[in-house]
């Protein structure tokens, strides 16, 4: 059977307006997607939705606002209701801290985006998956969430928790066409580590030093090849790290013959 057709098919990104959110715009939007885009900076929305060559509807969204979540879903306008694909991008991690000396405010903020907001939004545009009887929920995870690692205890939770609703979503559906899957990467290059050290550029410099980190398009490439699969086939998971990397810490920082 032939992979499915993205095709005027309506697509749903959250954290939408940069990184790996913003990749996935740009790749739908290739494949002929209609595109419904949001995230909490409004303005990014807006030059992004100028560049596509599909019909979008942005809107500012803070995914931890379950009332805001809520409203936004009820109120999508006429030929972006019937999504057919969510993608749970909006997250970030904060600090890098053994539990003992960490932030509470940052875990909040880890927490209420990576795990409530996922919550909030699924829970807003499930039923109408269901009510139609087509759709494919796609998470955006982390190998954070298969391998925990010193001084990351809080983000690593959060990303254990994707996996864990990912599967238990995956059980929850069983018997209907909606497919569930969720592509966890390594090291990315985006805003990530910046939002991570607070804004310290420099030290966010050099998480990717002397390595090929893998870029957000490679990460948008795996959530199109979900996406598109015969409707009979779900890929549960997709784990994907640079070739220089092995687990979330262990990062070969020299060169390697042929990757450049």
């Amino acid at each position: 059977m032939s992979s499915i057709s993205l095709q005027d098919r309506i697509v749903f990104i959250t954290g939408a307006s940069s990184g790996i959110g913003e990749a996935c715009a740009r790749a739908f939007a290739a494949q002929g997607a209609k595109l419904v885009l949001c995230a909490r900076r409004y303005e990014r929305l807006q030059k992004l939705a100028e560049s596509l060559p599909v019909p979008t509807h942005i809107f500012k969204l803070d995914v931890t606002d379950r009332s805001a979540v809520e409203a936004a879903v009820a109120a999508l306008p006429d030929g972006f209701r019937e999504v057919d694909i969510l993608i749970n991008n909006a997250g970030l991690s904060r600090g890098l801290n053994k539990l003992q000396e960490g932030a509470i405010d940052d875990w909040e903020e880890m927490i209420n985006t990576n795990i409530k907001g996922v919550l909030y939004v699924t829970r807003a545009i499930l039923p109408g998956m269901i009510e139609r009887q087509r759709g494919h929920i796609i998470n955006l995870g982390s190998v954070a969430g298969h391998y925990a690692y010193q001084n990351g205890a809080v983000y690593c939770l959060s990303k254990a928790a994707i996996k864990s609703l990912t599967e238990s979503l995956k059980q929850d559906l069983l018997g209907t066409p909606i497919r569930v899957s969720s592509v966890d990467p390594g090291l990315v290059e985006t805003e990530f580590s910046v939002v991570r050290f607070h804004g310290d550029v420099e030290r966010a410099k050099k998480v990717y030093e002397g390595v090929k980190p893998m870029t957000p398009e490679d990460v948008a490439d795996a959530i199109v090849f979900c996406a598109t699969r015969p409707p009979h086939v779900n890929i549960n998971f997709i784990v994907m790290m640079a070739v220089g990397q092995s687990t979330p810490t262990t990062v070969y920082r020299q060169p390697i013959p042929g990757i450049s």
